[in-house]
């Protein structure tokens, strides 16, 4: 996050067809079938995908029982691809199964737990999240983000409304805001990339109308900040209209982790958040400072916030909590940071507890992390998700 007072900063997000999204979605599908048989799975699910081929590798310690081919093409069909981007039906899917996986836990739920019961819950893994929040938008999210989020989603709902019957599943959006005394002032510039099918679509006039009209116009007509007379629109620049998804590039699970995540106008953690389960402090961490971080912006305490949390294998709460509010705290970081130990459960048990992320699961009938894999992992306004819960703001004030 740039420390200047007048500076300009760009984030871009991909829509639920770019080839890594789609592999993230995949992994996460499983994990939500793997742990809707079974609230107690290890599970971990990754995908890679080019052309009409998709690798499934998984690693689970499981009761379940889950059809991974069967998961995979379902997630496939959902996304809507044309059989030209990706045939769901006759693709080929090779997939692998380990059982190379910490031991199933206990059956027991963590609601039930305290004290040393919880110490006994320790990461598997070395992990230094982040969680991040700021007061730039409703959601407490950096602007940049949200906006390119907002507008992959339009684009997404254009496809399967067929408003535009050329347009394909794989697009991206990138939106520079441009911020003024280190508030988002306007939005200097908004770039798109679209696929589809070239015969269908017009020329290349009538496809920036289109996308102008359909997607630009409805997502940032009413916005603040907002486009002005002066806001630059880039559609497909310099590159002619193809059809988009995995014959046009390769996809990985876990290569979108600032569009998971806050646009890189914070950091994030370097391993990915999508296929994998509950019990990976890489993944539940990431949502605990969140959660942390957006709760102490939503007291008020201050206007931005950076929780950095790091844990070590066989331990079950952090080696380390950091508090940056880069000036903008109504109190001294290292007091916030005490409040946060004060006021939060960051061992990897507590957060299972404090998030409830065993009844979020349950309650989303085996869907829960795929609604993640697109549009962001944390600032969902359009989700109901424990870690955006700002109900711990007032033990912190």
């Amino acid at each position: 996050m740039s420390r200047k007072s007048h500076f300009i900063f760009v984030s871009e997000s991909v829509t639920r067809g770019h080839p890594d999204k789609l592999c993230d979605q995949i992994s996460d599908a499983i994990v939500d079938r793997f742990l809707a048989e079974d609230p107690c799975a290890r599970i971990d699910a990754e995908c890679a995908v080019s052309n009409g081929v998709l690798f499934v590798a998984t690693q689970a310690n499981s009761r379940a029982s889950v059809d991974v081919t069967f998961t995979a093409r379902q997630t496939i069909a959902g996304i809507g691809y044309t059989p030209e981007e990706l045939d769901s039906e006759n693709c080929t899917i090779l997939t692998t199964l380990g059982d190379n996986l910490a031991a199933r836990p206990s059956d027991r739920h963590e609601v039930e737990l305290s004290g040393s019961d919880l110490d006994g819950i320790v990461a598997g893994q070395h992990a230094t999240v982040f969680g991040y929040a700021c007061d730039q938008t409703d959601c407490l999210m950096p602007a940049p983000i949200v906006l390119a989020h907002d507008l992959c989603r339009q684009i997404d709902q254009v496809r399967m409304d067929a408003e535009l019957t050329w347009l394909g599943a794989d697009a991206k959006a990138q939106v520079a805001v441009e911020y003024v005394d280190r508030r988002p002032a306007r939005i200097h510039s908004v770039s798109l990339t679209v696929t589809g099918d070239s015969e269908t679509a017009g020329s290349n006039k009538e496809i920036r109308e289109n996308v102008e009209e359909r997607i630009i116009g409805p997502v940032l007509g009413t916005r603040v900040p907002g486009a002005d007379g002066e806001t630059r629109v880039f559609v497909n620049t310099g590159m002619p209209l193809v059809r988009g998804g995995p014959r046009l590039h390769s996809g990985l699970t876990g290569r979108k982790n600032a569009v998971d995540t806050y646009g890189e106008y914070a950091r994030h953690s370097g391993a990915a958040l999508s296929g994998k389960d509950i019990w990976r402090i890489d993944r539940i961490g990431a949502y605990a400072a969140r959660h942390a971080a957006k709760n102490a912006v939503a007291a008020g305490l201050c206007r931005q916030c950076e929780v950095a949390l790091s844990y070590t294998v066989g331990q079950s709460a952090p080696m380390g909590l950091a508090v940056d509010t880069f000036g903008t705290g109504e109190i001294d970081d290292d007091q916030l940071a005490d409040r946060l130990r004060e006021t939060m459960d960051f061992r990897v048990g507590g957060i299972l507890k404090s998030l409830r992320l065993r009844e979020a699961v349950a309650a989303s009938g085996g869907n829960f992390f795929r609604r993640l894999a697109a549009y962001g992992q944390v600032g969902r306004a359009d989700l109901d998700l424990p870690w955006e819960d700002t109900g711990s703001c007032r033990k912190l004030a």
